[in-house]
């Protein structure tokens, strides 16, 4: 797999674990204060060679990715599971402890942010779907970003994703039926 984008990235074993997967440049954000510096670094990156915002699966990973997103328009966004992302003795959580399968899994499947959705999702649909406001809806959720492998999302940040990533209505139920059709199998 070959990847022209730059690949940004939380710290230094990320990018390790990044370059265990395949050849690939990063650029490193040194934790989520992220510097002017960086936010230039990566405004260059977007304008040469694009970028993937691929960050840990927690809510210093999710900080990083909404002030990159923000300040360079056109990210691409790659994600890992937080079960993907588990490991080491201090039970920490990132793109380190991540399989190179995973990864390169992660970076074949990349969503592009885009200012204007064409199909807007309603909250009636998320609703409808048991996405939202019931004991299971949080299940189902967990269910439903990692089989659009869109990262973990509460309710709200749900409804963001799917219209900022152009999910469609068509796609949404799609993936809603394969989580249906895997709990039949088990």
């Amino acid at each position: 797999m070959i990847v022209k984008e730059i690949i940004v990235v939380e710290g230094r074993s990320d990018t390790e674990a990044i370059r265990r997967a395949l050849d690939a440049d990063t650029i490193e954000t040194n934790g989520s204060r992220v510097s002017r510096r960086t936010i230039r670094a990566i405004q260059n990156a977007q304008k040469r060679r694009g970028v993937i915002v691929f960050t840990d699966p927690d809510y210093p990973g999710e900080r990083i990715r909404k002030i990159v997103s923000q300040a360079v328009p056109g990210c691409k966004h790659a994600f890992i599971t937080r079960a993907e992302g588990q490991g080491g003795a201090n039970e920490s959580l990132g793109i380190e402890h991540a399989a190179p399968h995973t990864i390169l899994r992660s970076l074949a499947k990349v969503y592009t942010q885009f200012e204007e959705p064409e199909e807007q999702i309603s909250m009636q649909t998320l609703r409808s779907l048991g996405l939202l406001g019931s004991k299971a809806s949080r299940k189902i959720r967990e269910q439903l970003c990692d089989q659009l492998n869109i990262g973990y999302a509460n309710g709200k940040q749900l409804y963001k994703r799917l219209r900022m990533f152009q999910i469609s209505e068509r796609d949404l139920k799609q993936a809603m039926d394969a989580i249906g059709a895997k709990e039949q199998s088990l």
